[in-house]
């Protein structure tokens, strides 16, 4: 019977409960479509970072990513490696040695970052080899020549077909000197790289630096990044006292403080329209008990509890959220679809993402969290507001409300 007389007045005004129910529903799709792009932007964001040259994880020697020495090596890369590329869930790895040398042109000398490659794999974990504005990327392992980056280059004032002199120190504390051709020259969007990063293959820079089959890093990309912990549990249970393997948190750790930031940002917007919403119930409400207040006297003078009419009025503001959510979730949904076959994209950022190599789409996040987590806020806040007019019934008095108009 109370559900049966919640759902009859809602619609003793019809147009204000709808403006209500609109409200709300504006709300809800409004909230599952913003979190489910701003989940899947988080994502686009961690791969464009880390597919550019980071990778998703890394296995390197205990204390080498503090202070990267020369000396701080992996012993056995290529049995390493081989043990850990079978994993499913992982792309691919690579192995890669990294070393700091001057680099000398004909007219200047610049210090920059040496890392030795494994030409095979690197197209799979670096949007390096195909960032290559002017020449082309390095043609095996065995390779005497180099790729530089296309600030560097400038600075250096060199071009594709110069020879640069390399000059700095083994492994074993010997002098590390060469002089290699460019082949290519990179333009990768990130500063730091093509400024200060050159690269040679690996069992040249190995040869150079007198690295024998040693090397520094193992790189590693998944398929899906929400299984990375599962996957470095399976890469741990390979590795010894002498190796360790570091996600991408770890190894850029400004990123996930960029996302905290900018989800606290999102979230203190959230919590402004929800308000916005929950005011609109509050007054909506408040209208409707105060203009009920002689129906609710009469109900008091026929022996209804002050319980039983609080209920009554909580369960009208449940049903007429439940609707307006409903009908939020269904549009919501069906934006959120649309978006997630086709991608969102704002002005420009196609061409932006296509000049380095990067996802110029955004596809928004499809789980239940993203889509559930607006709606679930909004009930909650609603709710919470129509308890303060259901809790002013308790204060009516029979004979006083009667006589109200």
């Amino acid at each position: 019977m109370i559900l049966r007389l919640a759902w009859r007045n809602l619609w003793r005004h019809s147009r204000r409960s709808w403006l209500t129910i609109a409200a709300i529903a504006f709300a809800t799709l409004l909230l599952i479509f913003m979190i489910t792009l701003q989940l899947g932007s988080y994502d686009m964001m961690i791969n464009n970072n880390l597919q550019v040259f980071t990778g998703h994880f890394q296995v390197q020697a205990p204390g080498y990513l503090k202070k990267p020495q020369m000396r701080n090596t992996l012993n056995q890369p290529q049995q390493l490696a081989a043990q850990i590329r079978p994993i499913n869930g992982i792309v691919d790895i690579a192995i890669r040695a990294k070393g700091f040398a001057l680099i000398a042109s004909e007219q200047r000398t610049y210090g920059a970052e040496v890392v030795g490659v494994e030409t095979a794999h690197e197209n799979k974990l670096s949007n390096i080899p195909n960032l290559i504005k002017t020449g082309r990327f390095l043609s095996d392992d065995n390779a005497q020549e180099l790729i530089i980056g296309e600030v560097l280059a400038r600075n250096l004032k060199v071009t594709v077909g110069d020879e640069l002199t390399l000059l700095g120190s083994g492994r074993d504390g010997s002098i590390a000197a060469a002089v290699l051709p460019i082949v290519g020259i990179f333009k990768s969007g990130d500063s730091g790289l093509d400024r200060n990063l050159i690269e040679i293959p690996l069992k040249s820079f190995q040869e150079i630096f007198s690295m024998q089959n040693k090397a520094h890093i193992i790189v590693g990309i998944v398929e899906n990044l929400e299984n990375l912990e599962t996957i470095l549990t399976q890469i741990r249970t390979k590795l010894t006292d002498k190796e360790i393997v570091l996600n991408w948190d770890t190894l850029v750790p400004g990123l996930m403080q960029l996302i905290e930031a900018d989800m606290i940002t999102s979230w203190f917007f959230y919590i402004c329209l929800i308000l916005i919403v929950t005011f609109s119930i509050l007054n909506t409400f408040l209208m409707a008990v105060l203009e009920r207040t002689r129906e609710f006297g009469v109900m008091l003078a026929l022996g209804a509890k002050p319980f039983l009419i609080a209920k009554l009025v909580i369960l009208e503001s449940l049903l007429l959220t439940l609707l307006g959510l409903a009908i939020g979730i269904i549009i919501g949904i069906t934006i959120v679809l649309y978006f997630y076959i086709h991608g969102f994209s704002y002005p420009g950022m196609e061409e932006l993402g296509a000049e380095f190599g990067l996802t110029g789409k955004v596809t928004p996040e499809l789980s239940l969290l993203a889509i559930s987590l607006g709606p679930l806020v909004i009930l909650t806040f609603t709710m919470l507001a129509s308890i303060y007019p259901a809790l002013g019934i308790r204060l009516l008095k029979p004979v006083d409300a009667m006589k109200s108009v």
